[in-house]
């Protein structure tokens, strides 16, 4: 708001004065001024003495001064301010450390409240955290009320991390005041060259059930040299080892998991280090979220339907195993001649037209992979057994009825001649023991 110093004899306007006091523009050197302000303002009837006189008239109130003392007033004011705000200061948190539960990679961020805050007992104190790994380039920022944070880090690099103390708007006079950054580090203790640690480190998930990783040996490691895989997740007391090893030429080389009990978007953390009588072996540090590298089972049971010379219907059951209908989304590839395309689909049934109706064989395939509604990321299925059609309708007809009638009325045919045949034979026996008989009879007389 701004307000204006008008000549007391002239009325002509001399100053003018931000509230802030930023901005003050002398218009004469001399002579008594009045000040002029909003009187909504005046709380109560303002009584001067001295170099002030107060005029009341109508919605403006009047003070009249001379401005050297306005200038001087001003200038006190302002310096009286800027002296309150400068001595509110508050120190940064004491005692703060990151400590490493062993949990292999989820660390604890911890302070105390700093020193003499007998001052703020009423106030709520707050602490800025700022932490990353050190090559990140972005730092993660947390405001929190509590003396402790805990999260993930990549133990294969180190973390540093900051804090301040933040004292409210309300506790200072309308400004938020910071402390000074309190700063710590963290790395695990190095050993060994980078070279000795494992190598294409691979993860997945099958059918939500069964987790699997596998892993190359280091570079130039000794061949005595065997590693060991430990991993751990928000609800396991402590970190555990492998007891279902894959092994290559007798060294563990991967790792069957037991069944993981309520695993599911969290963040599972993963150690693999190794042991040599020959040299000390770097561990490697991983972090994964088991929802982002399933790999569901193929679908199966696929039919294609020809409904007329246009219209296609493929069809397929969802992959068996735990992995709801909802969270599953199709790639179809399907051939017709020569000609191949591809479509994705959420359900398990698509409606498709044929580019030609002289297309002679037709045929597609099926995969499966977990979608963006249950997971950030996942790994498609195999390809399932391909399902065709060859020819024309009438064609499939012949097929499936014509010859079979064929070979029903063939096989009638067949014993209706073996019945005459045998009847015939019957009759010629009949007739021939008849005429003997006759004969016999003749000679007797």
């Amino acid at each position: 708001m701004m307000l204006r110093v008008l000549d007391y004899q002239t009325g002509r306007e001399v100053l003018e004065i931000l509230i802030n006091v930023s901005k003050v523009k002398r218009r004469k050197k001399r002579g008594p001024v009045i000040i002029a302000y909003d009187n909504s303002f005046l709380e109560e009837t303002i009584l001067l003495s001295g170099n002030f006189k107060v005029l009341n008239l109508g919605g403006m109130a009047f003070i009249h001064l001379d401005v050297g003392f306005l200038y001087t007033l001003l200038v006190c004011t302002a310096f009286g301010s800027m002296l309150s705000n400068a001595e509110i200061k508050v120190n940064p948190p004491q005692d703060f450390e990151i400590v490493d539960p062993g949990y292999l990679g989820y660390l604890s961020l911890q302070w105390q409240p700093p020193l003499f805050l007998d001052n703020f007992k009423e106030c709520t104190i707050e602490y800025e955290l700022k932490y990353r790994n050190i090559d990140s380039e972005n730092w993660k920022t947390i405001i929190t009320k509590n003396l402790h944070y805990k999260d993930g880090f990549d133990l294969n690099k180190g973390i540093e991390a900051k804090i301040n103390t933040l004292l409210p708007a309300q506790c200072t006079n309308g400004s938020e005041v910071r402390s000074s950054w309190a700063e710590t580090t963290y790395w695990t203790s190095p050993q060994g060259n980078r070279e000795t640690k494992i190598q294409d480190m691979d993860c997945v998930y099958y059918n939500w059930q069964y987790l699997v990783c596998s892993w190359k040996p280091g570079m130039g490691v000794h061949f005595d040299t065997n590693y060991q895989l430990f991993y751990w997740y928000e609800g396991l007391d402590h970190s555990a080892e492998c007891t279902d090893y894959i092994k290559v030429n007798g060294k563990n080389m991967g790792c069957r998991f037991p069944y993981l009990e309520s695993s599911d978007y969290k963040d599972f953390y993963i150690c693999v280090n190794g042991s040599s009588e020959s040299q000390p072996i770097r561990p490697s540090y991983f972090i994964f979220q088991l929802q982002n590298i399933v790999k569901p089972l193929p679908p199966d049971y696929l039919s294609l339907t020809v409904k007329n010379s246009e219209e296609i219907n493929l069809k397929w059951n969802m992959p068996k195993g735990p992995i709801p209908a909802k969270c599953l989304i199709y790639e179809i590839e399907f051939t017709e001649d020569d000609t191949t395309w591809v479509t994705t689909t959420v359900e398990n049934e698509i409606q498709i037209t044929r580019t030609s109706n002289e297309s002679q064989k037709l045929c597609f395939m099926v995969r499966s992979k977990v979608n963006i509604y249950c997971s950030d990321d996942g790994i498609w299925s195999e390809w399932s057994d391909e399902q065709c059609w060859k020819g024309d309708i009438w064609k499939e007809t012949l097929v499936f009825f014509l010859i079979p009638f064929a070979f029903v009325s063939i096989f009638v045919l067949v014993i209706t001649c073996l019945l005459l045949y045998k009847q015939r034979a019957l009759l010629k026996t009949i007739f021939h023991t008849k005429k003997e008989v006759f004969s016999h009879q003749d000679t007797f007389c």
